[in-house]
């Protein structure tokens, strides 16, 4: 007779390790877009919405 022991507290490293790794990168580009929004509005705030555009075409360009 054969007896299967399970461990269900056995974890996949893989997948935990790839599931923080995601987790932190969705967390950094958040980040990012929260950073980039606070600069648009402050830029829109000190220079007026023709001065701005005017840089970003300049940029562009």
């Amino acid at each position: 007779m054969r007896t299967e022991i399970t461990n269900s507290t056995q974890v996949d490293a893989a997948y935990e390790t790839s599931t923080f790794a995601l987790g932190v990168g969705i967390s950094a580009a958040a980040l990012v877009g929260v950073w980039a929004c606070a600069c648009m509005i402050s830029a829109l705030m000190n220079n007026g919405i023709t001065d701005v555009a005017k840089g970003l075409l300049g940029a562009i360009y």
